[in-house]
């Protein structure tokens, strides 16, 4: 695996373990369809939560709200909704970001995609 991937992965499993600390349920990783992907859809009490996580090794790249654009926004939603009606899901959802540093830098968005669904 390419190191960037690498890193990706493990800013991924460090995102994961530290909703699990939170209370938050896994329920899928890497969920993928052909309009996107999620990175980790849980579960946080009555509402599914689909996570993106970004990893910045840099801090002066910007952080990690600052690396969507507006097509991936489009594409987290897409893939999201992709995820909604496939599991026939009738709960709250919502579209959290996790910035990733390293295992002790990470910044949890809550609710930081608005949806449309």
């Amino acid at each position: 695996m390419r190191p960037h991937l690498e890193a990706g992965a493990q800013a991924e499993q460090w995102a994961c373990a530290y909703l699990q600390q939170r209370g938050l349920k896994l329920l899928e990783r890497n969920y993928r369809c052909r309009m996107g992907e999620i990175d980790i859809v849980m579960r946080d009490v009555e509402t599914v939560v689909f996570v993106e996580v970004r990893y910045r090794s840099n801090p002066g790249f910007g952080g990690a709200l600052a690396s969507i654009d507006a097509r991936k926004q489009s594409r987290i939603l897409a893939a999201a909704s992709h995820y909604v009606q496939r599991h026939k899901l009738e709960c709250p959802t919502r579209i959290d970001v996790v910035g990733v540093r390293d295992r002790i830098r990470i910044d949890w968005l809550s609710n930081a995609i608005e949806s449309a669904w």
